[in-house]
């Protein structure tokens, strides 16, 4: 008998980022930022998933978008929405939203990052943004607000929802991550900062 061919044969598996956007400076800016190392330091995954803190790179992320076939994005969105609230949206409605009342810079910038993608005919087959509605954008070296903070446990759950329908097996991490391997280090991990913000002084990210 020959190898199995057609249905049968071995696909590639899809290439998934999960990428956290948004600016840990700027109070509930950070929320994308704070979700995608939530999710590093609570999850383990196969090697067909990027983990990636997006930051306000921008179009410095277009080789990241381009190079994966699914994408899940956590940002701080203005929805319109009570403060705090945690939304989904997906595919054609992404740019969307990222763009949307141009709350913030980085946001702009990843709409160009998605425009950039397509240009290249390397544009993601699926996309997922799930957003939470901020209270402040203005509070420089500012931690989350409260509302905001208690949403990432719930955008955590519906990540792995999206991931669950696209077939991508995600395990809660058996022994904690060492903070040589957490997605933020140099005392700009979330507990770190929250303590140099609660004594009034943030450090440098």
């Amino acid at each position: 008998m020959g190898a199995e061919t057609g249905h049968d044969a071995q696909r590639p598996a899809a290439r998934v980022l999960v990428l956290g956007i948004g600016n840990i400076l700027w109070a509930d800016e950070g929320f994308g930022v704070r979700t995608v190392e939530a999710f590093h330091r609570r999850f383990e995954t196969d090697a067909e998933v990027t983990i990636l803190d997006g930051g306000t790179q921008g179009l410095y992320l277009v080789d990241h978008v381009a190079s994966h076939d699914l994408l899940l994005v956590f940002d701080a969105i203005d929805y319109g929405l009570e403060p705090g609230t945690v939304h989904l949206v997906r595919d054609a409605e992404v740019p969307r939203f990222t763009g949307n009342k141009k709350m913030s810079l980085h946001q702009t910038g990843f709409q160009e990052v998605l425009s950039a993608a397509d240009l290249l005919g390397r544009y993601p087959t699926s996309l997922a943004l799930i957003g939470c509605q901020p209270v402040d954008l203005e509070d420089w070296g500012g931690p989350l607000t409260g509302p905001v903070a208690a949403a990432i446990g719930p955008a955590l759950d519906l990540a792995l929802e999206v991931l669950a329908g696209w077939g991508i097996a995600v395990r809660p991490r058996t022994v904690p991550l060492p903070p040589e391997q957490q997605l933020l280090a140099n005392d700009i991990d979330h507990a770190a900062y929250e303590r140099h913000a609660a004594a009034g002084s943030a450090p440098a990210a």
